[in-house]
């Protein structure tokens, strides 16, 4: 049976843009409109800045250009943070200022993803160690659906005149970084000693990371849920609502909606969700992609 959600859940989908800041604000613009021009239903740009002036004066000019609404979405500036009185880092120049580098933007990636963000990061703007430390946090909280991405213009130089939006003629490369997680880095160099070319490295990668993910949830609904709760979770998925589950299992309403209740308590701890809000939508999100392709191999 279809799931009638599909087209629903697709709408709800929400998608950020979070970008490391330097002093050119156009980085974070062209990308910006390259992913919509792409069709990425981006909602959100959060940008990660230090306290240098020539960085504030880039975010003044990005605070600008979301004021006047030429995009019409919501603009977050994060500022890194230190552990001493002096507040915002200038520069990382020193241990603890990438620590709180990473912390903060570990923080806001995290956050995403409780909040079920898909997220895009680009790591072109800023220092370089903020690419790196980027990079870091990508290979330990990134899903399947997370992008990293990295801004290439032609003919643009630091210094030049300053162009927030290009023009159709002027060429601009968004490139796609491809993230290695860190639950599958010791397997994958394993099979990179035995094959030889790198796209296939990259195909053998896709389907390793999809079929850990099965495995995963197959682990949860299999040691986590009873078999009367396996059996609500598979018919939600599959488009039902309380009423019709209550008839196909032959139980009260009443009893359905308690069983469920019980069942988003244990996927919040299962995705360790402690502020999160757990419903009917995210266990569709979370399990209707399992049981369609377990489906199609049984």
């Amino acid at each position: 049976m279809k799931n009638p959600n599909k087209k629903e859940r697709l709408k709800k989908r929400k998608e950020v843009l979070i970008a490391t800041l330097g002093s050119e604000p156009q980085v974070v613009t062209i990308a910006l409109d390259e992913l919509l021009k792409r069709g990425y239903p981006l909602s959100k740009v959060i940008v990660i800045y230090t306290k240098s002036s020539k960085v504030l004066d880039a975010l003044r000019i990005l605070d600008d250009e979301f004021l006047k609404e030429f995009y019409k979405m919501e603009f977050v500036k994060v500022p890194v943070k230190g552990y001493s009185r002096d507040g915002v880092i200038e520069d990382f120049l020193t241990e603890e200022s990438v620590k709180a580098l990473l912390s903060t933007i570990y923080k806001e990636i995290r956050e995403l993803k409780q909040n079920d963000f898909t997220i895009h990061f680009l790591i072109s703007g800023g220092r370089k160690i903020m690419g790196v430390v980027g990079m870091l946090v990508a290979q330990l909280l990134f899903g399947d659906e997370d992008r990293l991405w990295y801004l290439i213009t032609e003919g643009w130089e630091p210094g030049n005149e300053r162009k927030l939006h290009l023009s159709s003629e002027e060429k601009v490369w968004l490139v796609q970084i491809p993230v290695i997680r860190w639950s599958e880095a010791s397997t994958l160099m394993r099979t990179v000693a035995e094959i030889g070319d790198p796209s296939e490295v990259e195909i053998w990668y896709r389907k390793l990371t999809k079929k850990a993910e099965f495995k995963r949830k197959k682990e949860f609904l299999n040691h986590w849920l009873t078999l009367a709760e396996r059996e609500i979770v598979e018919l939600v998925c599959k488009g039902y609502d309380n009423a019709s589950i209550s008839k196909i299992l032959h139980k009260k309403e009443q009893t359905i909606a308690n069983q469920l209740q019980v069942i988003y308590e244990k996927l919040k701890e299962w995705k360790d969700y402690p502020s999160m809000k757990v419903d009917r939508n995210l266990l569709i999100a979370e399990f209707a992609p399992y049981f369609a392709l377990k489906d199609l191999e049984e």
